[in-house]
């Protein structure tokens, strides 16, 4: 008899083969993904796209190919409510049913779960977040942050910065505002922000938004205006980012100097704050709308087949970042399934792909992902990828535009800091450092 698998007890549902029919005692033939996702609380307006994008995503692999070489995609989703707490009670709860990886889109999950996942050889794909020195796969084998850490991402956000202002050695004297969440997501970047202002001799103002209180701003913003920063910064999420914007246009802040990080600029953010966020700008991992090919194909496979997980998100900035977090989650099982073979794979295996992953131009095209996808190369040492870098967009009042297609991080700068902070934890966990030749 063909039985679809129940829910699981609690914030945790099984969707076998997203929604195919899967008889139940074939249901270890189905690669289990755990999807902890946060479509409720403050920060739902990015959870929603984000758990969007990732299932249709999987979908379209499902329904157009059959699955990866033949094996079915399923998926057990859990509600974490971006809750770090709630995250690991998600991570201990799905692991048995779904051991092959987990994708937090949550820094202080991320956090939470490092030593857990190691133990229980399953790896983390935490996508341009969480540990920043998680990128020394010698010291965490099992924790990925491709395409760029969060360190990575604020040098080529101040080198473009510099550019801005005519070079980097014009950035003596400048100061600038520092926008965050008071979070282990917002304070991930203040070390290297330290190291870049004494390098380059510009200042900084921290302003900390507590996340109980995220659109009450008011108070900074009255500050930034008197202060009046040569450019100002944001490390946001949820409802601070459309409360920063709205706030930084009521103070008529010069919205072409107001930067985000990649995840301060989607539509959730600027749509609030109307014309007055026209300007505003932020860094991104991938391209913006839905000119590419993969599009056809999901239209024809999951949205004209009513298989959709939310129509209203597809296209924006967080809908096609999930997109992208799942071709690589893919693309990780081919390379994995090359080794092992094209069944289900167990986590340490999934891992090796990841390790292995080599997503080149020409690939992304047969993808039918040209501009939207960034091209990856990771290897045993380097979890963040041989070549980290951002896109920068800009809001028109429409749509997200890339201005600048490329701009490199400092890895001179970074990749020592990263080395000697994964020694540190390394020396305290009595970690013995993998030989990755």
């Amino acid at each position: 008899m063909n039985r679809r698998l129940k829910g699981a007890v609690g914030a945790c549902g099984i969707a076998v083969a997203l929604g195919a029919t899967v008889p139940v005692a074939q249901a270890q033939d189905v690669q289990m993904i755990a999807n902890l996702v946060y479509r409720t609380g403050p920060y739902a307006p990015g959870g929603i796209p984000v758990a969007a994008g990732l299932v249709d995503y999987w979908t379209l692999i499902n329904e157009r190919d059959g699955g990866v070489n033949g094996v079915k995609i399923g998926i057990e989703e859990c509600e974490t409510g971006y809750k770090t707490d709630r995250g690991v009670e998600c991570y201990d709860r799905t692991k048995a049913t779904a051991p092959s990886i987990f994708n937090p889109f949550s820094t202080g999950i991320t956090y939470a779960i490092i030593e857990k996942a190691t133990a229980d050889k399953i790896p983390v794909l935490s996508m341009g977040y969480g540990r920043t020195s998680a990128a020394d796969g010698r010291v965490f084998p099992y924790i990925f942050n491709f395409p760029a850490t969060y360190w990575s991402q604020a040098t080529s956000v101040i080198s473009y910065i510099g550019s801005e202002m005519g070079g980097m050695g014009n950035l003596k004297g400048k100061n600038f505002a520092y926008i965050y969440l008071d979070h282990p997501y917002g304070k991930e970047p203040l070390p290297f922000l330290d190291i870049m202002s004494e390098k380059y001799g510009f200042t900084y103002d921290k302003y900390p938004v507590p996340p109980a209180s995220m659109t009450e701003q008011k108070s900074i913003w009255l500050q930034i205006r008197k202060s009046n920063p040569d450019y100002a910064i944001m490390w946001g999420w949820g409802a601070m980012n459309a409360t920063a914007i709205k706030e930084a246009a009521s103070i008529r802040y010069p919205m072409d100097r107001f930067i985000g990080n990649w995840w301060s600029g989607a539509e959730p953010d600027v749509l609030p704050a109307g014309d007055g966020a026209i300007g505003y700008k932020s860094a991104t991992m991938t391209g913006t709308g839905k000119g590419y090919r993969i599009y056809d194909d999901l239209k024809k496979y999951v949205y004209d087949t009513g298989k959709a997980n939310n129509l209203e998100k597809v296209g924006e900035v967080l809908y096609n970042r999930a997109l992208t977090n799942a071709a690589y989650v893919v693309e990780a099982m081919r390379v994995a399934q090359a080794k092992y073979g094209n069944r289900v794979l167990t986590g340490e295996e999934i891992r090796w792909g990841l390790e292995n992953l080599d997503v080149t131009p020409a690939r992304i095209e047969e993808l039918g992902m040209t501009g939207l996808l960034v091209p990856v190369k990771v290897t045993c040492a380097n979890h963040e990828g041989l070549n980290p870098g951002i896109k920068i967009q800009q809001w028109d009042g429409k749509q997200w535009n890339i201005i600048v297609d490329f701009v490199p991080a400092l890895t001179d700068i970074v990749r020592p800091v990263i080395e000697e902070e994964a020694m540190k934890y390394a020396q305290e966990n009595n970690i013995t450092l993998r030989d990755c030749g």
